[in-house]
């Protein structure tokens, strides 16, 4: 595994954290935005934009959705904007499934936090890579996940494996994570890593923080795997295209 740097301790509280690396030609490949494309790479990680209660509150929506539902393995998703929701070995669309039950299961003020989250989250990341947050689109897929160290019964769960966001989905340009509980206490193992050509850099969850970076093979990443407990996350991403972008759910 080589060399492993923590980037973010959960024991810290960090106001902004931000390292700068050189992007790769993957945006290349792509159609490029003036104003938005990155041409500043890097990652950055803040405990200042969600507070730990928004967080729970947040936490609370991802787990009444996914009481709904869940996978058979260790990787549960929710997807407020598409309704995507792991059942058993497959995926069920709770908006079809559920129809108007939905409302006894999500308020208007859910939606509401979710939104005024996912701006703030967008200000953030537009803020430091010197971009403006109205050339930045949300993007699908947007999600709530739920791990747990129940073995993978499908490739769905298998959420370890290195990848780069831009190779799997085109359309990320800028990735965020924002977690909902936290390293060490709620779960065990499930540490986020970049892996860069020297070392490994880990960020350790914690209810609140926001990590966020740019899309392209300059981020490459994985999770570890959750060796106990459960680590709930929403990962919020933008595109630069305004044919990829979506709306708030």
């Amino acid at each position: 595994d080589g060399v492993t740097e923590v980037l973010a301790h959960g024991s810290d509280n960090l106001r902004d954290k931000f390292m700068e690396i050189p992007c790769s030609e993957d945006y290349d490949s792509h159609k490029r935005f003036a104003g938005c494309t990155p041409r500043k790479c890097g990652r950055g990680v803040t405990d200042a934009v969600i507070t730990r209660e928004e967080a729970e509150r947040i936490r609370r929506i991802a787990e009444r959705g996914l009481s709904l539902g869940g996978s058979d393995g260790g990787a549960s998703i929710l997807d407020l904007h598409s309704g995507a929701l792991s059942l058993g070995k497959h995926f069920v669309n709770l908006y079809r499934y559920f129809g108007d039950k939905i409302q006894d299961i999500f308020t208007e003020e859910d939606f509401a936090l979710y939104r005024d989250v996912r701006q703030r989250i967008q200000q953030r990341i537009a803020q430091v890579f010197g971009i403006s947050p109205s050339a930045m689109y949300l993007t699908k897929p947007t999600f709530f996940s739920r791990m747990n160290s129940t073995g993978a019964k499908t490739a769905h769960d298998e959420y370890w494996h290195p990848h780069v966001d831009k190779v799997t989905y085109g359309s990320f340009d800028y990735t965020s994570l924002l977690y909902l509980s936290d390293y060490s206490k709620d779960f065990g193992g499930g540490r986020f890593v970049f892996m860069d050509a020297d070392s490994n850099k880990t960020v350790e969850p914690r209810a609140g923080r926001v990590s966020f970076f740019t899309s392209g093979s300059e981020n490459l990443h994985r999770v570890e795997k959750v060796q106990w407990g459960t680590r709930f996350a929403v990962t919020i991403s933008f595109s630069c295209d305004p044919a990829h972008g979506i709306a708030d759910p």
